[in-house]
Parts: structure tokens; C-alpha cells; sequence
């Protein structure tokens, strides 16, 4: 039976071979937005992220540092958990590919592709970026080089088991533009079927053990390891743990990414599902890059920027807003620390930290007398609704700081500091209300804070509840100035 009142939604599996940086945080942030609102809507949520543990270039960081591979992800597992509790992320669990539950899957799954005759015994030839762990075809690379990484790959040829990714083919391109397998945005889909268009090449989803000996070795030939890719993937199920969970909330509903990530993701992850009659999620959404000085963020490159750092500087609610404000979702867009300190002042603290504390502090003073909230009516609730469907999370917070202008103005406009008028009042802190149980997929930390101060609790439906009428307490400034 189809569970319709649920919502699973995944980030990638973030590669252990060096430490968090802002652009993981991006999508792990604007995952825990869809889980929140989904919450709201009363759905029942399974958020899941997690680490990525094994591979050639994991092997070769770890002998880099003098560690066993195993503490040397151990650490790195802990870092990216520690900084997601920082960014106040919901995620029910974390999944490793380190797991023992995990590995075992990952074994019982590729005996069962082996016994349906969809991995055989080959040769593989061909281009391979170390950084991107992945292959290439001649005609990804420019001038000789992977575009990323700016280095020359190795062509390898070695014995390999293969998987029967051409026989997915048409399959794939029937689903893809059937919308049957949604790929958003269009451009993205659009991509996805040129290239499956070129045709699709088996590939190799082993290693020689001698070569590359941290990975999950093949349960029918014990000389090879499973190439990365193919037991990353299985995170997605196996981060259910268990089978009730896979009947309650498979297929994702939503799995984000960026795009380095979406040739796979739209060709292999499919083909394994339907090689082994799983339904495919529902939709692969991928944002942009983040620039920095035109180059992408890209820990390869050595260009990440740590998001504990602006964490303690600005706080995680003004990361998480600024990152979404920012760029428009699904586009490229460039990350600067003054424009972050920009929004943070003029957004943050002026309008919305400003809104609520004169507000908050006039109804300590005067009271609230209750009256219908004509001012709420300029909050545009179908609009904000009709763009969280449509993935457009910056548009849905500028019609929320359109709303909160609004209120601003309403302030200017009534002079409650001279008028006293408790009505005014009343109009304002209900509105408030509104706003924060909007933003709270945004900025839970800020909306939590409001609702205690002003006595109302998280729910979508109290958006059109009138607040009850209490005594206000006026609170700790939410943003102080930078």
C-alpha cells in the first residue's frame, strides 16, 4: 500500500577524505528545510544523510596521515556530525558505509545482481579522475584534463566485473522523459537525456583488492572490492534499517544533489533499482555550485570555507538563511562573507530582529486587545505554498520578507509608541506568529525562540488560529548587530 502521507528525503553521502565544508552544508540545510516542512504539513518525515567510507582516495588520505582507513573515517564521521548538529540539522539518521547492516545489504544485493546475470566478468579500459572517483569519456575532458580537477586522468584497463548498464537504455530515456523518473531543474533533465542519448557503456563496478583494498569485497570473487559508487548508492535503502521502514517510506520522495553527481545518480542508481524491481524515487533535484573567485567549491581544490567557523561567528540560523536567500535554488551563485555580514544586518536584524523586539516590547508595555487581523491578509499563504512544491526556497523567503516589510510599515504607518492602540498591537503579534511558523524550516533556532516569547506554538494550522490574547514578555534581542 502506498503510504501518500509521507515524505522521505535524502542528501548524498558525503565523501570522508577530508573535512565538512559550506557546500555539503548547502544540502544538507536545504534537505532539512523540505523535512521541516513536511513536518509542518503533518507528514510523517525520514530525513537521511550520512558519510561515504571506502575507495581508492579514502585509502590514500588515510596512508597520507599514517592511519588505519577505519579511524581515519571514524574522525571524519564525527566531524561532519558535529557539524551538522551545529547547523541544527533534523536528520533521523546518519548512515556510514562503514556499517556492518550496511555492508552486509551491499554483499546480498550484489550476489543478486551477479545470480540475475547483470554482472559479468570483463575487461574495463578507460579514463579515470582519482579525484572525482569516477570515469571519464574522452569527450568530458578538455584539453587532455578533468574539467574539475585540472589533472590529467589515467587510463586504466584491468580485470573488472561489469554491470549491464547499456541494456538500461531505453528504459532509462522512456522514464527520464516520461517525468516517470523526474529530474529538476528542466536544464538538468535535459542534459541527462543528451547524454543517455550518446549511448550508455557497461561499467566497471569492481577493483583489484591488491589495488584498491578499502572497500566491500565482491561475495563471488573475493580478489575484488566494489567499486564506490555502486555501495554508496545502496545508502538510500539501507539508511531505513530495517524492512518496515523501506515498506513505510520507499521510494525517496526527493534526493538532492549537485550536479557533479547527477550522470550516476540519473544512469547507474536507476538502472541498479531496476535491475532489482525497486521502485525509483520520485525526484532528483540539484542545485548549483558555489563560486569562489569563479572556481567551484571543491575540497579537491582546497578552496572550502568550514561552516563551524561562520556557525560561531554569525550564528547557524544566519548561515542557513543566507545560503538559501542567496542564490536562487538550483542555480549557480558566489559565496562571500560580507555579503552574508550584509544580509545578516539588513535582514536578519533590522527587519525581522527589529520587528519583533519594538513590537514585543510596546505589547509588554500596553496589552493586547483581540480584533480580526486585516494586516494578515496581505500574506500571500497559497503563493509561499505553490513555491515550496516548485523547490523555489529563495522566492519563498522573499515573500515572507515581503510580508515582514509589511508589518514594518504597518508600524510606521499606526505609531503604536504614541497611539498605545492595544488592537495594532494584536494585529502585529499575531502576524509574528504567522512569520515564524514560515520561517521555521529556515531558521528553527529564531522561530522557537519567538514562539516561547510569545506564547504560541509551531503548527501551520495556527497561522490562521488567532493568538490568544496573554501577558508579553519581551525577549532576548535575536540578532545583534554585526
Amino acid at each position: 500500500m502506498v503510504n501518500k502521507n509521507k515524505f522521505y528525503v535524502t542528501t548524498p553521502i558525503y565523501y570522508t577524505n577530508s573535512s565538512p565544508h559550506v557546500g555539503g552544508a548547502y544540502t544538507t540545510i536545504a534537505a532539512d528545510i523540505f523535512a521541516r516542512w513536511n513536518n509542518l504539513l503533518g507528514k510523517e518525515v525520514y530525513f537521511l544523510t550520512g558519510t561515504d567510507e571506502h575507495g581508492q582516495k579514502i585509502q590514500e588520505s588515510a596512508e597520507k596521515e599514517g592511519l588505519d582507513p577505519q579511524k581515519f573515517v571514524d574522525k571524519l564521521a564525527n566531524e561532519f556530525k558535529e557539524v551538522f548538529k551545529l547547523l541544527n540539522i533534523s536528520n533521523n539518521d546518519f548512515i556510514r558505509t562503514t556499517d556492518r547492516d550496511h555492508e552486509e545489504e551491499v554483499k546480498r544485493i550484489l550476489q543478486k545482481l551477479y545470480d540475475k546475470k547483470f554482472i559479468y566478468k570483463g575487461e574495463y579500459e578507460s579514463y579515470y579522475c582519482i579525484g572525482c572517483e569516477q570515469y571519464l569519456t574522452h569527450s568530458d575532458l578538455i584539453d587532455g584534463k578533468c574539467p574539475l580537477h585540472k589533472t590529467k586522468p589515467e587510463l586504466r584497463k584491468e580485470e573488472a566485473y561489469l554491470f549491464k548498464l547499456s541494456s538500461f537504455q531505453d528504459k532509462l530515456l522512456k522514464l527520464i522523459k516520461s517525468e516517470k523518473y523526474c529530474i529538476l531543474p528542466e536544464k538538468r533533465r535535459n542534459e541527462v537525456i543528451s547524454f543517455i542519448e550518446q549511448g550508455l557503456q557497461d561499467i566497471s563496478i569492481s577493483r583489484l583488492k591488491e589495488k584498491v583494498s578499502w572497500g566491500i569485497e565482491l561475495p563471488f570473487d573475493k580478489k575484488h572490492t566494489c567499486f564506490v559508487w555502486v555501495d554508496a548508492f545502496w545508502n538510500y535503502l539501507t539508511g531505513l534499517r530495517n524492512n518496515e521502514n523501506q515498506a513505510r517510506f520507499w521510494p525517496p520522495d526527493l534526493q538532492l544533489m549537485a550536479n557533479d553527481i547527477l550522470r550516476v545518480h540519473a544512469t547507474i542508481w536507476p538502472a541498479l533499482l531496476l535491475a532489482l524491481d525497486y521502485e525509483l524515487p520520485k525526484t532528483l533535484f540539484i542545485h548549483g555550485y558555489f563560486t569562489i573567485d569563479g572556481h567551484k567549491m571543491s575540497k579537491s581544490l582546497g578552496n572550502a570555507i568550514a561552516p563551524d567557523n561562520l556557525v560561531r561567528t554569525y550564528g547557524a540560523d544566519a548561515l542557513r538563511y543566507f545560503l538559501i536567500r542567496n542564490i536562487p535554488f538550483g542555480d549557480d551563485g558566489d559565496f562571500s562573507e560580507s555579503g552574508l555580514k550584509d544580509r545578516y544586518n539588513n535582514e536578519l536584524a533590522n527587519k525581522l530582529g527589529n520587528l519583533v523586539s519594538r513590537v514585543a516590547s510596546l505589547a509588554e508595555k500596553n496589552g493586547l486587545e483581540k480584533t480580526e487581523n486585516k494586516l494578515l491578509k496581505k500574506l500571500k499563504l497559497k503563493e509561499i505554498s505553490k513555491l515550496m512544491n516548485n523547490y523555489e526556497l529563495d522566492k519563498v523567503l522573499n515573500e515572507i520578507f515581503s510580508f515582514i516589510d509589511k508589518c514594518n510599515e504597518y508600524v510606521q504607518e499606526k505609531k503604536p509608541w504614541e497611539t498605545s492602540d492595544k488592537k495594532v498591537l494584536y494585529e502585529l503579534i499575531d502576524s509574528i506568529k504567522a512569520i515564524a511558523i514560515l520561517l521555521w524550516p529556515f531558521i528553527p533556532s529564531t522561530s522557537e525562540k519567538i514562539a516561547k516569547e510569545l506564547g504560541f506554538d509551531i503548527k501551520l494550522e495556527n497561522i490562521d488560529k488567532p493568538i490568544a490574547v496573554k501577558k508579553i514578555k519581551k525577549g532576548e534581542i535575536l540578532f545583534r548587530k554585526i
